[in-house]
């Protein structure tokens, strides 16, 4: 005698399976298979039954599997303008996969990716389906850790994607999920990727704005090619005469116009997949209009919760990093965060917030492993040079300090330059290191403190006597390292310029509107009649032209 759940009938398995079956086969439903709401509630119940049965279990699962496996199938080809979301029934077949794998033989890794890659990468801005999937990892997190250790932390820029759309309503559940993201693969781009969350939601609105909804289509296909518009265009100007638009003139500042996605910076921060690579985008033209852009409008809900989470994001990752992480990643992570001090989204709040953290996190590290204070020293140094420099010692009214701080940089470029005549080091024994790589290091070093003293002499009109004695030895040393060599003698030539020297050289703050400053996001508009051809790769003698701002400053 069959068993009820077996048992013909509205709420039997045999119903349900059938009904399942039917939907995988149906050549009408292929174009959306997810509208029928009737799937749903049908692949819930025979999961249900699967569990609840007893001797029958496995046979029912079984029977199952195929079809699960056929109609998930045919869920994640759906064409991308399919109506109706996919993404609850997705993972309701997922968790199938998931608790009766083992007993079918089936690896659910494949269908793990292709959940992410085909569905949650056209439906992270849902709200339903963002928070089932947080509900889904969450619940499974045991099994994803010990069987897909590599699933999370591959996705996490969509994850971030995710949180970025639904806001704080899903700030706790996706807390829970941060951790998982981090491996060694994924530390420190997922530290940098926190840090440009309110980038983020920048760029995806900036698409919405763009494009439309950001729900139903992947980010990836939304930017079409211009090439056949461009074309029509060109044909409509031969026969009629008609002119074509000016979309370059046109696009400037117009933060509502259509999204280049082949820029580089937007390609990083909307990406979908962890490709381990430091983003480098801060150094990008584009980030800086798009910045500007966003700091003089009003600040939209989305981004004013951004603002509020990040801090908090990082605050939950640097306390998993202290707990949970090596010594070796720790020790790469910091120079990483030194560097994004001044390198963040320009907002008062929100800057004072994450550098507080930053901060916070440096010490913490050195009183875990205070070891890396000595793995580090160079790096320190380095940074304590470089902030020595851009900031002026202080200011204008620090005198003494400068002064002060001068003669420690000189003392530092003497010894070292005197260690570089004697062969780095009369030590003879054994050199772990290496005497390439220590030499590679001093280098490194001599052109940070080469560089502060330029710039603090800048600054300080009273230090440049002693500035030009100091780079003059250097200039004069054929035994130094050559990056540091070429680097005095650029350095000398711009002190004779002192037009030009205060705006390469001088600190970073404000510094009002004298002789020489420019503000180099204007270099394309600008002409000058006399800088240093030294600038332009080592030419030398007077210059034969003017020439634009544009030689010097990349418009890419």
């Amino acid at each position: 005698m069959a068993s009820p759940e077996l048992a013909a009938g509205d709420g039997s398995y045999n119903f349900h399976l059938r009904s399942l079956s039917a939907a995988s086969r149906d050549s009408a439903a292929a174009a959306d298979p997810a509208s029928d709401p009737n799937l749903l509630e049908s692949v819930r119940r025979v999961c249900e039954m699967c569990k609840e049965a007893k001797g029958a279990s496995d046979e029912m699962v079984a029977r199952a599997f195929p079809v699960m496996s056929k109609l998930f199938q045919r869920c994640a080809a759906a064409p991308t303008q399919s109506v109706a979301s996919s993404g609850v029934l997705l993972l309701t077949i997922l968790q199938f996969f998931l608790d009766f794998g083992e007993a079918v033989l089936h690896d659910a890794d494949g269908s793990l990716r292709t959940f992410f890659r085909s569905c949650l990468s056209r439906e992270f801005a849902d709200p339903i389906v963002a928070e089932r999937t947080l509900e889904f990892l969450i619940a499974n997190k045991t099994k994803i850790l010990s069987s897909f250790p590599t699933l999370i932390p591959q996705f996490f820029p969509l994850l971030l994607k995710l949180i970025a759309s639904n806001g704080e309503r899903l700030e706790r559940k996706f807390s829970e999920v941060l951790p998982l993201m981090m491996s060694a693969g994924s530390f420190l781009p997922l530290f940098l990727s926190l840090m440009d969350l309110p980038m983020l939601v920048v760029a995806l609105e900036k698409v919405e704005r763009s494009s439309g909804t950001l729900i139903g289509s992947s980010i990836a296909t939304i930017q079409k090619s211009a090439a056949p518009e461009m074309l029509l265009a060109l044909m409509d100007e031969a026969y009629t005469g008609s002119a074509i638009e000016d979309a370059i003139g046109n696009a400037g500042s117009d933060d509502s116009g259509p999204l280049d996605l082949a820029d580089p910076m937007f390609l990083d921060l909307l990406k979908d997949e962890n490709d381990g690579i430091a983003a480098k985008h801060w150094t990008s033209p584009t980030i800086s209009s798009t910045l500007q852009a966003a700091v003089n409008s009003p600040q939209s809900d989305r981004l004013k919760q951004s603002l509020k989470m990040a801090p908090r994001f990082l605050t939950l990752y640097f306390a998993t990093a202290l707990r949970d992480v090596n010594d070796s990643l720790l020790c790469a992570l910091i120079p990483v965060v030194m560097s994004r001090y001044a390198a963040m989204f320009p907002d008062k709040v929100y800057s004072f917030e994450v550098r507080k953290r930053l901060s916070d996190f440096i010490l913490a590290a050195f009183q875990r492993s205070p070891d890396i204070i000595a793995l580090l020293k160079t790096e320190l140094a380095l940074h304590l040079c470089w902030a020595i420099g851009e900031h002026g010692a202080g200011g204008k009214n620090r005198k003494d300090v400068a002064r002060e701080l001068f003669e420690n940089l000189e003392l530092l470029l003497y010894e070292n330059l005197a260690t570089s005549r004697l062969g780095l080091s009369q030590d003879t024994g054994f050199d772990p290191m290496g005497a390439s790589s220590r030499k590679s290091s001093q280098a490194r070093l001599l052109c940070f403190v080469v560089t502060a003293i330029a710039k603090l002499a800048t600054f300080h009109n009273e230090l440049l006597p002693r500035a030009r004695v100091s780079l003059a030895k250097v200039a004069r040393s054929r035994t130094s390292d050559r990056r540091v060599w070429q680097r005095a003698c650029d350095y000398l030539g711009l002190l004779n310029e002192p037009a030009i020297c205060l705006s390469v050289l001088g600190p970073s703050t404000a510094q009002g509107n004298g002789p020489g400053i420019v503000n180099w996001s204007e270099g394309g508009t600008k002409m000058v009649a006399h800088i240093p051809f030294y600038l332009l790769a080592e030419q030398k003698g007077a210059p034969i032209h003017d020439f634009s701002f544009d030689d010097l400053v990349p418009t890419e």
